[in-house]
């Protein structure tokens, strides 16, 4: 399929923003492909509506088989990244078709400088569903939704958010929140909401140490679970969010 002189050149500049794939097999290269494209889509360097290049043309740039190349553009098409069709080729998709929340995707969008009017998307997202999740996991915890939160403050304590051993307790505790409401829809939003957790801690400490400590605001959203205080549970999240947003902001405009 021909593509006029700017759809080429976006396409070109989308090239060259993926560096060359090492060989290999199985799900590692093909993983490896997509987390390539999947960064220079979201990163813009293909634009909605650009067309890939052919499935010959781009294994080959890639230096991998063709099959590794159709695996990886399967899962940038199930992520709602890209559309395939039989002489068509692969077009990029609208934003709004992209699926936002999942954990590579998050990932692929903070792998450079993240779009402000994302960072700021997720976390209303945050302000919407976790203040709302902490004061129903305050009615509905039970003894192992405490214990789990419980463990995972005290890994946040033992290694602080400046390690991924204490990023991943807190993606824990967010997860254990959500699990502590028993409702089979928020638990399911729980590695979304990890993820951004995540991603966004370790954006602020890209070019500073963390602000400030963000683990006692943690503690008061267990302590207001653990006593059953839905209204204070609810405030201490709202709380930890916004502060979270503060800081996140303060971040991105150094």
């Amino acid at each position: 399929m021909k593509v006029d002189s700017d759809e080429q050149a976006d396409v070109d500049a989308g090239k060259a923003a993926i560096q060359r794939a090492p060989r290999g097999t199985g799900r590692r290269l093909h993983g490896a492909i997509a987390n390539r494209i999947g960064t220079a889509i979201v990163s813009g360097d293909y634009a909605p509506g650009d067309i890939l290049s052919g499935e010959v043309a781009f294994s080959e740039e890639l230096n991998v088989s063709r099959s590794a190349y159709r695996e990886a553009i399967q899962v940038l098409a199930a992520k709602g990244l890209v559309v395939s069709k039989p002489k068509a080729g692969t077009r990029v998709l609208p934003r709004e078709r992209w699926n936002l929340l999942d954990p590579d995707i998050l990932a692929w969008a903070f792998a450079g400088e993240p779009d402000p009017q994302f960072v700021r998307a997720l976390f209303e997202l945050r302000a919407i569903v976790e203040p709302a999740a902490a004061g129903l996991a305050a009615q509905r915890r039970d003894r192992d939704d405490l214990k789990a939160m419980k463990e995972a403050l005290a890994a946040m304590r033992q290694h602080t958010l400046a390690t991924e051993e204490g990023r991943a307790a807190d993606r824990r505790f967010h997860a254990a929140m959500l699990h502590a409401t028993h409702n089979d829809v928020l638990i399911v939003m729980s590695a979304s909401i990890g993820a951004a957790v995540n991603w966004t801690t370790q954006f602020k400490q890209r070019a500073r140490a963390l602000p400030r400590n963000p683990i006692p605001d943690h503690a008061r959203v267990q302590e207001a679970i653990a006593a059953q205080d839905a209204a204070g549970a609810t405030e201490a999240m709202r709380l930890l969010v916004e502060q979270a947003l503060e800081d996140t902001s303060s971040a991105m405009t150094r």
